[in-house]
């Protein structure tokens, strides 16, 4: 599912007040880091990640490898930071409503 420019405009205004809530350290992303990403998203659906300094991979790199193999959507990459979204397969969540163009 590709996002439209409204709606990746739209998802990265959300994501302005989010905190990080998926930290990628040393262990990059290992299996423990993509079940914990994908559990975050899978709650909130628009999710905030910081890569840390002792990474060996950038925040972009870590966005891509996060998103591919979780099924999401990179929204934005600034600096150290990276913003993925995912609709949630949940019904006990309000789901984020995109707008269509």
């Amino acid at each position: 599912m590709a996002l439209t420019k409204k709606q990746v405009r739209q998802l990265r205004a959300m994501a302005n007040q989010l905190k990080p809530l998926v930290q990628i350290g040393k262990g990059d992303l290992s299996d423990n880091v993509i079940k914990q990403a994908d559990e975050t998203i899978e709650k909130r659906e628009l999710i905030k990640v910081q890569v840390l300094d002792g990474s060996g991979i950038d925040a972009k790199e870590a966005a891509q490898g996060l998103a591919d193999r979780m099924g999401a959507e990179v929204v934005q990459v600034i600096g150290n930071r990276a913003v993925l979204y995912r609709r949630s397969h949940r019904d006990d969540i309000e789901h984020i409503q995109l707008v269509r163009e």
